[in-house]
């Protein structure tokens, strides 16, 4: 690998794509450092998926720069670096999973030890088998692997969790919250927004190609400016301020106090009451659908 030369992880200046009169990404800027683990969150056909391609030279800015490690993402020495696992990644699904791991691992100067890579992945079960035989968590986990086969210092995830049970899902981002605090930068693009908040150290929300939103799960929260108040009735009560789910109120309020003042007026049995921060999802959809002003 070459020699650590100080540069951020990614950086984007004055980046444009575009895809005829289509404008997928609209002069971003963005730096991410070596070390952090961001989460790029946007509605469909926002510019997420452009924006990785980007970084890894998939495609080619139409006006701006885009560099890792200081370098162009097509550059040799940078892309033994970078470790990515995308939604579609072409592997023939007649080779077998120790097969297909030992193609990929031969790609690389100092990958990591197979047996590694299997209790990673979560699919030393898998060794043996073909590809066409693995279910789509499994396919999903062995794309996972390959993506680490090279020790990369940045891991691009394009939609990691897709396809993945409860549990696959929980234990891949313990993987990967792992593989950050080891000092690697991960970049993970994904909709389950509950993941970002759980796992990202820094949220990127993306939508019509801008930067709408920058900064820690919790900062992006906080752009609302609304409470979340939420509690449990066994009294059914109709008010359209208020999303339930069987006994289980909640409303987003710019004024908790005099949402709650109103309720206890009207003596309603209120338990399991709660007023906190809107979550990332609440936070998401306020911002992507204007309700709320862009954050840069």
């Amino acid at each position: 690998m070459i020699a650590a030369d100080g540069a951020a992880a990614v950086t984007f200046r004055g980046v444009a794509k575009k895809y005829g009169a289509l404008v997928a990404l609209d002069a971003i800027d963005l730096r991410i450092e070596r070390g952090e683990n961001v989460a790029i969150l946007g509605p469909n056909g926002a510019g997420k998926t452009t924006a990785i391609s980007l970084m890894l030279g998939l495609r080619n800015a139409s006006a701006g720069s885009v560099s890792v490690f200081g370098r162009h993402p097509h550059d040799t020495a940078v892309r033994a670096r970078i470790g990515s696992m995308l939604q579609c990644s072409g592997v023939p699904e007649y080779l077998r999973v120790d097969e297909a791991l030992a193609l990929f691992r031969s790609y690389y100067p100092a990958p990591l030890p197979t047996d590694e890579l299997l209790e990673l992945a979560g699919i030393r079960e898998t060794f043996g088998t073909r590809i066409a035989r693995l279910s789509g968590g499994q396919v999903q986990r062995l794309y996972f692997a390959l993506a680490l086969c090279g020790n990369p210092e940045l891991l691009v995830l394009d939609e990691p969790t897709v396809g993945l049970d409860v549990e696959a899902r929980r234990a891949l981002l313990a993987t990967i919250a792992g593989i950050s605090k080891s000092g690697r930068t991960v970049v993970m693009s994904t909709h389950y927004l509950e993941e970002a908040d759980a796992v990202a150290d820094r949220v990127i929300v993306i939508d019509r190609g801008r930067i709408i939103a920058n900064g820690s799960p919790s900062e992006v929260k906080g752009t609302v400016g609304r409470k979340r108040v939420s509690f449990t009735s066994p009294v059914a009560f109709d008010d359209e301020r208020f999303v339930r789910d069987g006994e289980r109120y909640a409303a987003l309020t710019e004024s908790p106090e005099s949402l709650l003042r109103e309720l206890f007026a009207r003596d309603m049995p209120i338990e399991n009451l709660t007023v906190t921060g809107a979550t990332l999802e609440e936070a998401f959809v306020a911002l992507t659908s204007g309700e709320n002003a862009h954050v840069a």
